[in-house]
């Protein structure tokens, strides 16, 4: 049985001394989302980034609560290029003295699990995923930034073996691993020969909902315009149905050559913001998901809306998306799939309730996600605060 937390603290003699890393805070993203719920499960940590370049917007989920960052903060030109800096982070992120904390929580989808940590502190690592660029998706990531071949291809994949390195090293240091979904875990598996548990990352469902006006005959996807989301799989598909409407939000590199290829039926709203995006997945006949994701709370969320997805059947949206029942999946990427993925989904226009796929969003309601890693962590404290007591 887990130990509640106050009994832990009675034990120390003291107050709980928490630290939680994440990897760097400069947009608002799927990540953030989760960080801002470890925070609400420990009002009294302490928040430790390699970088913090959040605009007052985006980070009102921190409240007032000052945030540690390491030298990279500093660097020339280390706002928008702070990626440039990876070599560095390994360095950066061990630069951080923990020595003080008792519990340390890192929230990592690159480089905070790699904090150094001591044998009478408990390391817990909500892993969003392994680096994706040094491991299995390298050869995606190098063909993507052209650096298949030539000198500079080269050197990028001799940094990345050395990450990887580093990477599978300072999985030694971490006590208990939590993976945001169950493809996760068996990459966190493949990767450090680690077990984990899955808790999924939390959705805000109260603020997506089923609206009040009637569903109209168009399909939507957002997404940053990155190559991996696919959208440019999605905006050819519907080329290829012009009698069909599709509605793209988001913005990134890829925007301005998916606007030069969009036909007519297909509209490019570029950024929104979260009530239009609502506002759209609660009229929309479907949303459209082609990304191979780590979780994919978006899709979530237009489940939430009681809006059926249709997504590429692999990746974490197989553990949110019910097929045949909240959605549908096309297992290829490719444009003829999800036509055909498309035309199976009216076919049967009376096999998706919003009232059920509402209900299956609802089990990612933010109040669950709290509950599942405060559970969690206060068994990993239970195991460890004897020992913790026996050595004070």
């Amino acid at each position: 049985m887990a130990v509640p937390a106050q009994l832990v603290q009675s034990a120390l003699s003291r107050p709980l001394r928490v630290a939680v890393v994440h990897d760097w805070l400069v947009a608002s993203g799927g990540a953030e989302r989760v960080l801002a719920q470890i925070l609400a499960c420990y009002p009294q940590a302490e928040l430790f980034a390699l970088v913090d370049f959040m605009t007052a917007g985006e980070r009102r989920f921190l409240g007032e609560r000052p945030v540690h960052t390491s030298f990279l903060q500093k660097l020339p030109f280390a706002r928008r290029h702070y990626r440039s800096f990876l070599p560095l982070m390994p360095v950066a992120i061990e630069s951080f003295d923990l020595s003080g904390f008792d519990l340390v929580i890192s929230s990592s989808f690159s480089i905070a699990k790699g904090v150094l940590t001591g044998p009478d502190q408990l390391h817990v690592s909500y892993v969003h995923s392994p680096m994706r660029y040094a491991w299995d998706l390298q050869h995606q990531y190098l063909r993507e930034a052209g650096l298949e071949r030539g000198l500079r291809g080269f050197v990028t994949r001799s940094l990345l073996h050395r990450m990887r390195l580093w990477d599978a090293r300072t999985a030694n240091g971490v006590d208990a691993f939590i993976a945001n979904s169950d493809f996760i875990a068996r990459r966190i598996w493949k990767t450090y020969r680690r077990e984990s548990v899955v808790i999924c990352p939390p959705v805000d469902v109260d603020y997506f909902r089923p609206g009040s006006a009637p569903r109209e005959d168009f399909y939507l996807t957002a997404s940053r315009l990155v190559p991996y989301k696919c959208v440019g799989l999605i905006v050819e598909a519907f080329a290829r149905m012009p009698q069909r409407r599709l509605v793209v939000i988001g913005d990134g590199p890829e925007y301005a050559r998916l606007r030069a290829r969009a036909p007519a039926n297909v509209q490019l709203l570029g950024y929104q913001s979260n009530a239009v995006v609502r506002e759209h997945m609660q009229r929309a006949r479907g949303f459209v998901f082609a990304a191979l994701e780590d979780f994919g709370i978006v899709p979530v969320e237009a489940q939430a809306c009681g809006t059926p997805v249709i997504a590429f059947g692999r990746g974490g949206v197989t553990e949110s998306v019910m097929d045949g029942k909240s959605g549908v999946f096309f297992h290829q990427q490719t444009p003829e799939a999800l036509v055909q993925a498309i035309e199976r989904f009216e076919a049967r226009p009376t096999a998706f309730n919003e009232r059920e796929i509402r209900a299956n969003a609802l089990r990612f309601a933010p109040d669950r996600f709290r509950q599942k890693f405060r559970a969690f962590v206060d068994t990993m404290l239970d195991k460890w605060t004897p020992h913790q007591v026996a050595q004070g």
